[in-house]
């Protein structure tokens, strides 16, 4: 067996794609390596100390912002964003395998969120709000409702005008996965499924939904990565609360210390941790449907 030797461009492009690398990650370990200084550490090398300081001081909400409500803020979003995403796309995808009028015209509409920048996106739906709070106490004023004339502020909120912004992100992508999974999709299957007596939600159920559970993982990972790293879509319509990532972004301009290390370690790391969740759970379908093939 002869040795052939490598042409002069592998080792060009071997030298390229780990300077791409070292580009891409480099600022990540840079970050990662600084948020574990000392008290006494600042915001460049050479690091001051090794300790865990600048973590606890995230959870003291001593600072200039709220830190830990914003990150179980954002946990919460990014974990309803990520089920309804999941959801609203299987439910899609169900209901484009069959051909009706307009479908050509609403996919495009559903996936159009994806080419319209996301401030763009964020002032829309902002204004939106705004004419909603206008007209509620437009009617509040008229009707003599004393609740919505002495209590009422916005409709803005996380989990209204927030979710919706986050769902015009996420939803394009789990429609686009979910239509490549069902135009590949066998109906033989369901159609034996219900030569043998099931129903359609037995058909569904014990048939469709195992054969495309590993697909719905993916769609989980980008429903919950997009909403969890989420900023200009959400810089608008938010209201009074704001999320991790604007918090984060809101740091920039306050501090100057390792803490914005720490919170971007701490980010980075839950989103990480997330798709590690998702990514057991994917492997663990894949060897129970394997272990029931073999019985």
């Amino acid at each position: 067996m002869t040795n052939a030797r490598r042409p002069r461009s592998f080792y060009y492009l071997a030298t390229f794609f780990t300077l791409f690398l070292l580009f891409l990650y480099g600022p990540m370990v840079a970050i990662v390596v600084l948020s574990f200084q000392g008290p006494e550490g600042g915001l460049v090398f050479p690091m001051n100390g090794v300790s865990l300081h600048w973590f606890a001081r995230l959870w003291e909400d001593s600072g200039a912002v709220d830190i830990s409500s914003a990150f179980w803020r954002s946990l919460r979003l990014a974990l309803t964003t990520m089920v309804l995403t999941v959801v609203i796309s299987v439910m899609a995808g169900l209901a484009f395998r069959q051909r009706f009028a307009g479908a050509t015209l609403l996919l495009y509409v559903a996936i159009a969120s994806l080419i319209v920048p996301s401030i763009v996106v964020s002032l829309g739906i902002a204004l939106e709000f705004r004419l909603i709070d206008g007209t509620i106490k437009s009617l509040g004023n008229a009707w003599g409702v004393e609740a919505i004339q002495r209590g009422y502020v916005t409709a803005l909120d996380p989990f209204t005008s927030g979710l919706g912004a986050h769902l015009s992100w996420t939803l394009p992508f789990g429609l686009l996965i979910m239509f490549a999974v069902f135009n590949r999709f066998d109906p033989s299957y369901e159609e034996a499924a219900r030569d043998l007596g099931a129903s359609r939600w037995q058909s569904f159920r014990y048939v469709t939904l195992p054969m495309i559970a590993p697909f719905l993982i993916g769609v989980a990972v980008f429903g919950f990565t997009l909403s969890w790293d989420e900023l200009a879509r959400s810089s608008q319509i938010m209201g009074s609360e704001n999320t991790l990532p604007m918090q984060l972004a809101a740091l920039t301009t306050t501090v100057t210390t390792p803490e914005i290390y720490a919170l971007g370690t701490l980010t980075s790391a839950a989103s990480l941790m997330m798709v590690a969740v998702l990514l057991t759970v994917a492997a663990l379908l894949r060897r129970r449907r394997a272990c029931r093939s073999v019985r």
